[in-house]
């Protein structure tokens, strides 16, 4: 097996992770908060960190050997996660998981407007077509001004843009550092980070059972190994070659939504979700050319 087709299937390993990860949200959420839940996905998402941190053989219990010199930039972007997962778990309570995930399709515009920004990165016409076709195809899933339209259909695409950020940023570090120290950073600070948005914002209430501690760590856990799938898919095959897999999450979303829930938000979704798709394909496309001239 090519290590390409490997990276690809691991990539898909990890979409499949996420949307267990969004079913036992969905499924907890009627006994707890968001906020506690996002709090214990980033403490108990810590430990994924620390295997791939062992896998890698950089495991180390001398602190010196994780000390980089942006180390305040790798904390502020797990403070960006703990935001974005804050929101994400809450439409997550609130909306279909189909809907959740494609609005979610909305960070590969929020990529492209905030390279422009920190780094002022040249645009051209494709790609700035791109971005309004994405952003009309989020607006017609939305429907602002409608009956149907409700605040919660906005946390999604506010939680695309802090996901957007993190990724991102990741080009101002330097090559030197590898992703599990990124990743490790970036889980720890997400716990601090989620631990303490909870703490202004609600009160913890204590875990009902065992069923639902057993149902925390699957959750947990899932949405980790996630994360660690998904770095090494992308660092052993081309991010276009690994980019358009990124929608079958859609459809794993919208099968464990009709399959678990009974949702089937064929009229929300379409055609909206097709401009968001045709968007993200579109600056891939745009991406893979730039590189082979």
């Amino acid at each position: 097996m090519s290590s390409s087709i490997r990276a690809i299937m691991v990539c898909l390993l990890a979409y499949i992770c996420f949307d267990i990860m969004s079913v036992h949200v969905r499924v907890l959420s009627e006994r707890y908060s968001p906020q506690e839940l996002s709090v214990y996905r980033n403490v108990v998402g810590v430990v994924p960190a620390v295997v791939m941190l062992a896998y890698s053989g950089e495991l180390s219990l001398n602190w010196a050997d994780y000390k980089i010199k942006q180390w305040k930039l790798a904390f502020g972007r797990g403070l960006f996660v703990a935001v974005a997962q804050l929101l994400f778990y809450t439409a997550l309570a609130n909306l279909e998981l189909a809907t959740v995930s494609a609005l979610g399709q909305t960070n590969a515009l929020f990529v492209v407007l905030i390279a422009i920004v920190l780094y002022r990165e040249q645009v051209g016409a494709w790609r700035w077509g791109a971005v309004i076709l994405g952003f009309i195809g989020a607006m017609w899933i939305v429907r602002p001004g409608s009956d149907v339209f409700t605040w919660t259909a906005i946390l999604p695409i506010g939680a695309a843009f802090c996901y957007a950020a993190s990724i991102v940023t990741l080009r101002s570090f330097d090559k030197s550092i590898s992703s599990s120290i990124l990743y490790f950073y970036s889980a720890v600070s997400a716990g601090v980070g989620a631990i303490i948005l909870a703490a202004v914002t609600t009160d913890f209430s204590p875990i009902q059972s065992v069923q639902d501690a057993l149902l925390i760590g699957s959750m947990s856990i899932c949405g980790g190994f996630g994360v660690v799938f998904l770095m090494y898919a992308f660092r052993n095959a081309d991010a276009a070659v690994l980019a358009p897999f990124s929608y079958f999450g859609i459809l794993t979303a919208f099968c464990f939504g009709w399959f678990f829930f009974g949702e089937f938000p064929v009229d929300t979704l379409f055609p909206g979700i097709l401009l968001i798709v045709a968007s993200g394909l579109t600056i891939i496309w745009r991406e893979q050319r730039g590189k082979s001239q």
